[in-house]
């Protein structure tokens, strides 16, 4: 149970976000539009978690895929709705702007 608590939240086994991204993962920032034009990694896909059913099926299930949002816990949800709907590569990279310090 703890160990399935820390995955959830990104606390699991370190992840070498930058192989990741160079090996073409997708980059999901799960924060509100607004949000997301204040500030986001180049690159990145917003999909707002309130509208990720949405956008699921703009994704490829077999694609490696990094959340993120403002401090881990919207991407943490996002991972687990990504989980529930068949992706298997998903991480939750937590707060963009330290993601971004990762790639």
């Amino acid at each position: 149970m703890i160990n399935t608590l820390k995955n959830l939240f990104g606390f699991g086994p370190k992840v070498d976000y930058a192989a990741l991204v160079k090996q073409g993962a997708v980059i999901l920032d799960v924060r509100s539009p607004g949000e997301y034009k204040q500030g986001h990694i180049k690159g990145s896909i917003n999909a707002p978690l309130d509208d990720l059913s949405r956008h699921i099926s703009k994704l490829k299930k077999e694609s490696t895929v990094i959340t993120c949002c403002a401090s881990g816990m919207r991407s943490a949800s996002a991972k687990s709705i990504l989980k529930s709907n068949g992706f298997t590569q998903v991480h939750n990279g937590g707060g963009w702007s330290s993601l971004q310090n990762k790639i």
